[in-house]
């Protein structure tokens, strides 16, 4: 049994992880250092305009006076260093980093451009662009701003979480009840929740039963009924009643802890996708410099001026940034991921969520997923004179206290509906697939299914009234003293789910350990292309091997406990979290719910990630394949200027930010 450990609620994790929240505010502070950046820039870039030769010539006017290159200059340097500066500091960066990007080649576009034009404002000869420079900035600044506000709606569902928690929680203090910070909060503590109120931290019902709101938690748009024993999380809404909730989760163990952590983890992890985009967008920068530097000495080759010359040579740097794939991909990872978190899936693995668009057979554990996995005991079958239905009763449910499966739920239910008080379990052990074993009042009490009996050779007789019935049976110091059925029926989201799942062509099997008969009336109702009953752990195992070595790519649906070596095997790991727990070590995603409209959701929300990904990809590419050849100039007729190549660039990015937007109305809401 997991030990709980009464520790203190640390102030500093009442909101989660800071590390993160210090860096979602170091961001909005760098959106509004651009921001006044560009205002400022923008304000200078005016009388630059009106300043420079080649605007006073096309609006036919001749604003000259006593020292005006002297102003163009002054304004220009103010923009230079003060717009410029993010870019050249990003120049720095790179270099240290020896990875040069997008802010190398801003930052020696603009250098370029303003050192060339200061030499012409002091007697070099040829043509100033200042004005070229000014708008090339003020067009950077701008698009960096706008593309940074998209990027931090990104995190903003990992600040809608955390918001969840309220700051004070309803401490029942004897008889009475006080208001504490949840920071003064510690495991075991007692809170009174209110109608109305959220839950101030994780914990179990011990009086009352009410409807909680978990939408934004779990994604389920209806209220769950809660009732004593039932696991409530921090942050869900509480209807009408009124309820007493024993504290069992704080601090990191607390349900959003959890979550934004792992949410957090996914959005830092790069996928395959992720580092070819880094890859080409690294190259895309080599080839950038090299066509630049190229077409500056090219056009000198060919007579152009140097002003010409250097002209093109900025425009080919500034359309060519990798801006928009460099963003491409990691934007909507960022998105898919919290959005994701906000709808009851929790990505730990990005390259499997990625890949769960390949799913050709998925694997599922039956109980608790095609089924609701309720377990309500049936029959309780005496086969020893020494022990009548209550002995029973009382002797199984003390051997299976420990375990959180869903016959140890329903065992424990009924004894407390029977008012019957269960003795404690020592030396508890628990055999996966087979069963548990364990010391209550000094006797060796083992229960399990089939599996047990036939490792310790006992046998029973046919039972006439088995039908699709969860057998447990129970034995005291070897001696077979009984069974227990329990009743479970599959779940009415489950028929819909197999039918779409069947609609994109992927098949679905069933792996359980449960009898034969259950496994073949749950596969036959269901639908589905195939069944194995009575399977181990390692079995399991085996049957996901057995398929992947037919080509199949196979997705396995488990608690995420008997199931961990199939759910570690499987080239898409899908573990089911029970309320509270989600550390489903060995898979790659997890479900809040037990619903198996979640994995239908999870695959066409991964076919639409993709799709986004491509679409940016193919978007970020095919720009620079066809305005690279326009800023050289040499196609006759066909010339942009360097403002224009910097507009151009920085809608791009837009594009490509506001296309990774749309992906958040790509995950269907539950009914």
């Amino acid at each position: 049994m997991k030990q709980e450990n009464h520790k203190k609620m640390d102030h500093s994790d009442h909101h989660a992880n800071h590390d993160d929240m210090d860096h979602t505010d170091h961001h909005r502070m760098m959106i509004e250092d651009f921001k006044r950046r560009f205002w400022i820039s923008l304000v200078l870039t005016i009388p630059i305009l009106a300043l420079s030769p080649m605007i006073q010539g096309v609006l036919g006017v001749e604003w000259i006076f006593p020292g005006s290159d002297y102003v163009l200059f002054g304004l220009s340097t103010i923009v230079y260093f003060y717009g410029g500066w993010p870019f050249l500091a990003g120049l720095v960066d790179e270099i240290k980093s020896k990875a040069i990007g997008m802010m190398t080649l801003i930052a020696i576009a603009i250098t370029a451009a303003y050192f060339y034009s200061s030499a012409v404002i002091f007697g070099f000869e040829g043509q100033t662009f200042f004005w070229e420079l000014a708008t090339l900035i003020v067009v950077m600044l701008i698009g960096h701003w706008l593309e940074m506000r998209s990027i931090l709606g990104a995190s903003k569902a990992l600040e809608a979480l955390a918001a969840l928690m309220p700051n004070e929680a309803n401490l029942v203090d004897g008889s009475q009840t006080r208001k504490v910070k949840i920071s003064e909060l510690n495991e075991g503590d007692i809170i009174l929740i209110r109608p109305g109120e959220k839950v101030p931290a994780d914990g179990i019902i011990i009086e009352g039963e009410s409807d909680l709101n978990e939408s934004m938690l779990t994604g389920e748009s209806r209220p769950v009924s809660k009732t004593i024993g039932e696991e409530v999380i921090g942050g869900a809404i509480n209807g009408n009643g009124v309820v007493k909730v024993q504290v069992k989760g704080i601090g990191e163990d607390a349900y959003l802890s959890k979550v934004i952590n792992m949410v957090q983890e996914a959005q830092k992890q790069k996928s395959k996708s992720q580092r070819l985009a880094d890859v080409a967008a690294k190259w895309l920068t080599i080839i950038a410099l090299v066509l630049g530097f190229g077409t500056f000495f090219t056009w000198l080759a060919l007579g152009e001026t140097m002003a010409f010359a250097m002209e093109r040579m900025v425009t080919v740097m500034v359309i060519s940034c990798p801006h928009a794939l460099g963003l491409a991909v990691p934007l909507v990872a960022s998105i898919s991921t919290s959005v994701s978190a906000r709808n009851g899936l929790l990505i730990r693995n990005r390259t499997a969520f990625e890949a769960s668009r390949k799913i050709s057979t998925i694997v599922f554990d039956k109980t608790g997923t095609l089924t609701i996995g309720s377990h309500e005991v049936t029959r309780i079958v005496p086969l020893s004179t020494k022990y009548d239905e209550t002995e029973l009763l009382k002797y199984a449910t003390a051997v299976e206290s420990p375990s959180e499966h869903h016959i140890s739920k329903g065992l424990r239910r009924k004894a407390k509906e029977e008012k019957i008080e269960v003795p404690s379990v020592t030396e508890f052990k628990y055999n996966a697939g087979v069963g548990v074993s364990g010391m209550v009042n000094g006797k060796k009490v083992q229960a399990g299914g089939y599996l047990l009996l036939e490792q310790v050779n006992k046998s029973v007789a046919e039972d006439k009234e088995e039908g699709i019935e969860t057998k447990i049976f129970i034995l005291i110091d070897d001696e077979l003293i009984g069974f227990i059925t329990f009743a479970d029926e599959i779940r009415e989201s489950s028929y819909g789910a197999i039918k779409t799942l069947h609609e994109n062509n992927i098949k679905v099997s069933l792996l359980t350990g449960d009898n034969e008969i259950v496994a073949k009336d749950v596969a036959e109702k269901l639908g589905l292309d195939d069944y194995m009953a009575e399977v181990l752990p390692d079995q399991k195992l085996e049957q996901i091997k057995k398929l992947q070595s037919k080509g199949e790519f196979v997705a396995m649906v488990g608690d995420g406990v008997n199931d961990a070596p199939a759910l570690a095997q499987a080239d898409v790991g899908i573990a089911i979290g029970s309320g509270t727990d989600v550390a489903a070590e060995t898979a790659d995603i997890i479900l809040m719910e037990s619903d198996p409209k979640d994995i239908v959701n999870l695959i066409l929300f991964g076919k639409a990630t993709y799709r986004k990904m491509v679409q940016n990809l193919g978007w970020a590419t095919g720009y620079n394949i066809i305005a690279i050849p326009l800023a050289t100039g040499f196609i006759p007729g066909l010339m942009i200027s360097p403002a224009f190549g910097a507009a151009l660039m920085s809608i791009s990015t837009i594009i490509a930010a506001g296309n990774a937007q749309l992906l958040k109305g790509s995950m269907k809401t539950k009914n």
